[in-house]
């Protein structure tokens, strides 16, 4: 895949600052779901998923660290020069569902087994709900999963925002303030 160059403006959804993909860049990627990318943001390495939006591009977070290393906040126009990856790192597992694996062996076997991008998936599904009720049941059909041999969650649109804090019904909040497509 040949790398991808665009630039777009940085915005902000309560807290978070968002980096959103012009949608012509975003249509160059292998995939309309998440999608692992490296390459550099204002010449600053990195590698990050890429979320889908809901709307047919993606978007990532910028942390503090990453916001200070490419001098750039919201509402500053940044460059991007990404490449999709089929190189995924491995996902921060949450605390509650290290636990869960650890008390399931067979369930933590499958797990070790799966792929990073697999491991990525589950760990979109379970994090989709703000109700702590909700994500337990969603670590117990996990692992419920796992130990029937299921290595994907199903019935799951892989092209929706995921993210329960920054989205509604699967598009990022806020679209106003998205580039200019």
């Amino acid at each position: 895949m040949s790398i991808i160059h665009c630039k777009t403006t940085l915005f902000s959804i309560g807290p978070w600052t968002i980096v959103r993909l012009p949608q012509d860049a975003s249509a160059k990627l292998p995939s309309r779901g998440q999608t692992m990318v490296k390459g550099t943001i204002n010449g600053v390495g990195l590698q990050t998923p890429l979320e889908p939006d809901g709307m047919g591009s993606h978007w990532f977070k910028i942390d503090k660290t990453l916001s200070k290393a490419i001098n750039a906040v919201a509402g500053d126009s940044v460059s991007l020069a990404i490449e999709s990856t089929k190189d995924w790192p491995e996902p921060q597992v949450p605390a509650d569902l290290q636990t869960a694996l650890a008390a399931a062996p067979q369930a933590h076997g499958l797990w070790a087994k799966i792929t990073p991008m697999a491991r990525w998936d589950w760990l979109r599904w379970i994090g989709s709900t703000k109700q702590a009720d909700t994500r337990q049941h969603r670590i117990e059909v996990a692992l419920s999963k796992l130990k029937a041999g299921s290595r994907r969650p199903c019935c799951f649109n892989r092209t929706v925002c995921t993210d329960p804090y920054i989205s509604k019904n699967g598009v990022l909040i806020d679209s106003t303030q998205t580039n200019k497509r």
